[in-house]
């Protein structure tokens, strides 16, 4: 028995378009043709096409599909796997996404209601890129610091809001000035500005050790828009980025340090 295009099409939900792409690419040819000249699929075509339209759900390319149809003892199998991870990895990134999209319903929710003359009384030049938060979260959203800090922001007062950027707005200027001043990264005044930063951090959002505040100066460095939330791009000079990680990074070695010699002092002690 063997079927038309048409018949095809309408039985298999494939346009007639999409059988004749099959069999100019060599995917799908039928194997017979009428005594006018038309395409005809027997049993077998139509058993192919039910493969080659179960790997095309899968997110098959075309061509991936002709080389397990080609040897499908040989080869199914570890196509099938790697689509399995590949569409794993999908499955949770969407599910991040949807969890991003969450806790931004929350947030709009219970965060503070602003006019825009008053977001610009509160932020300045300080922006929020969306981009960033929802690249963030899928790097940090399952660590306990990140969602203590989403949930503390959403939770700010405007007053709360206005005091955390005016404390920042300080602390941005002595950090400009000591740049400007070419303080060294590691100095002691340098480090004193990149302790308060620490402290900014676990004042406003979440507990910040040197270890994540050295996590986080690393974004700082690798992505503009996350340095944006810290210096407004119309603030910045060439290389502060840098300079700020470093004084971080300074500081935690210090912390370090600090930490282990007073470690060694209770050792003697209890010698």
């Amino acid at each position: 028995m063997s079927w038309s295009v048409g018949q095809v099409s309408g039985f298999a939900g494939v346009t007639i378009r999409t059988l004749h792409h099959y069999d100019r690419s060599g995917l799908l040819s039928p194997s017979e043709r009428s005594p006018a000249g038309y395409r005809l699929y027997n049993t077998a075509d139509l058993a192919r096409l039910q493969q080659i339209l179960f790997y095309r759900e899968l997110g098959f390319p075309l061509d991936e599909i002709a080389t397990i149809l080609a040897d499908p003892q040989a080869t199914a199998l570890d196509h099938l796997l790697a689509r399995r991870d590949a569409l794993a990895g999908q499955i949770a990134r969407l599910q991040k996404l949807v969890e991003v999209a969450e806790r931004a319903i929350e947030v709009r929710r219970l965060g503070v209601d602003l006019t825009p003359e008053e977001r610009f009384e509160v932020f300045g030049d300080v922006v929020f890129d969306l981009s960033y938060a929802t690249d963030a979260h899928l790097k940090w959203g399952d660590r306990d610091g990140h969602q203590e800090a989403l949930a503390r922001a959403a939770a700010h007062s405007k007053e709360d809001w206005r005091q955390l950027m005016a404390e920042a707005a300080v602390w941005r200027g002595e950090l400009l000035a000591a740049f400007d001043e070419g303080l060294a990264c590691d100095s002691e005044r340098v480090r004193r500005l990149a302790e308060e930063h620490r402290q900014h951090i676990a004042r406003w959002f979440t507990p910040c050790p040197p270890e994540m505040h050295c996590r986080i100066a690393d974004d700082y460095e690798a992505d503009a828009r996350a340095f944006a939330l810290v210096v407004p791009p119309g603030e910045q000079r060439p290389g502060l980025a840098a300079y700020l990680r470093a004084a971080i990074g300074a500081n935690a070695a210090a912390a370090g340090a600090a930490a282990s010699g007073a470690g060694a002092g209770d050792v003697r002690e209890a010698r």
